[in-house]
């Protein structure tokens, strides 16, 4: 019996293409990455239900660094998918050869999205991996060129299929006679793909090259606002995001608060100067209940020090104009 591990996202594609090995008799295994733009979450739900094995493994480092600067560039936010695939292609070929597994297999389909499964983009991300004669695509292997597998019988090509295009009517029929059911809708799922929060993370990137996983997983709390070139102010709007923003903050970096009066915290990140922090104190302040006052007490706290001064609540005419 032949082993094969598999990129499982946990949609649609990626678990046909697991069960259609599973069904003729190969021994799958898949896996699934971890970053700060999308988790596990759906691969769990969907292994379980196909009882195939899954490795889980965060890659949030190595993917944030290549994330800066993808080879071959962004889609239309800042999800770089060709390169992404081709990352994750790469590490799931070291866990093939690691585990003595004999290919290599994702749930592509050719033609699918213009960008990252067109041929060209399959040759590439095949050719970065490390290992492009071991790697089966089983959804449109039957219209692509044979592979080494197919050769030497590790996997049988009519069993294999022949999907191409956009459509996915073949996989939701498939879907219905195979008995997968409760999968998760096509598309989504990765922050990436996604205006509001690509926004977020290209003021991060432009002002802060060397920024950090810790970093980008703030950008998913509160609002945020660039108060110059190399200071940001994270806001709290309700508790998880205040709880976040205490999880979140490193030595050195300062939150403010009102102590007199129910309110956010803010996260004050770079190099502020004290304009810096008394912009912030006005801001936070007017998102709790003394907003309407003329002064307002803000605490802040760096490293373990704490200090008061007084602010006038931002108009809020004022500070949507930094809100990124």
């Amino acid at each position: 019996m032949s082993k094969a591990i598999g990129l499982l996202s946990g949609g649609l594609d990626s678990c046909l293409a697991a069960l259609c090995l599973k069904r003729q008799g190969v021994d799958v295994t898949c896996i699934s990455f971890v970053t700060p733009f999308f988790g596990s979450d759906k691969a769990e739900r969907m292994a379980a239900q196909m009882e195939i094995p899954l490795i889980i493994e965060d890659i949030s480092e190595v993917h944030l660094e290549m994330l800066k600067a993808p080879r071959y560039g962004y889609g239309k936010n800042m999800n770089p998918c060709i390169d992404c695939h081709a990352m994750m292609f790469r590490l799931a070929g070291q866990k093939m050869v690691e585990g003595g597994f004999d290919f290599l297999f994702s749930g592509e389909v050719l033609g699918q999205r213009p960008m990252s499964q067109n041929a060209n983009a399959l040759r590439s991300v095949a050719n970065y991996s490390g290992h492009p004669e071991r790697i089966l695509r089983p959804l449109s292997a039957r219209v692509l060129p044979i592979t080494s597998m197919e050769e030497q019988r590790l996997v049988d090509r009519e069993q294999l299929l022949d999907i191409q295009g956009r459509s996915r009517k073949r996989q939701e029929a498939l879907a219905k006679e195979w008995g997968l059911v409760d999968y998760p809708s096509s598309g989504g799922g990765c922050l990436l793909t996604e205006k509001h929060f690509s926004d977020r993370l290209r003021d991060l990137v432009a002002h802060q090259p060397d920024c950090s996983v810790t970093d980008v997983e703030l950008l998913k709390v509160g609002r945020q606002f660039r108060l110059s070139e190399t200071v940001k102010l994270t806001v709290g709007r309700h508790l998880n995001d205040n709880e976040a923003i205490r999880q979140l903050a490193r030595p050195g970096q300062t939150i403010l608060r009102t102590p007199e009066f129910p309110g956010p915290l803010g996260l004050v990140s770079g190099r502020p100067s004290q304009p810096d922090l008394q912009i912030a104190g006005a801001i936070v302040a007017s998102y709790g209940k003394g907003k309407d006052r003329q002064e307002v007490k803000v605490l802040s706290e760096t490293a373990g020090e704490e200090r008061f001064f007084n602010v006038t609540p931002m108009p809020r005419s004022m500070s949507e104009k930094m809100i990124i």
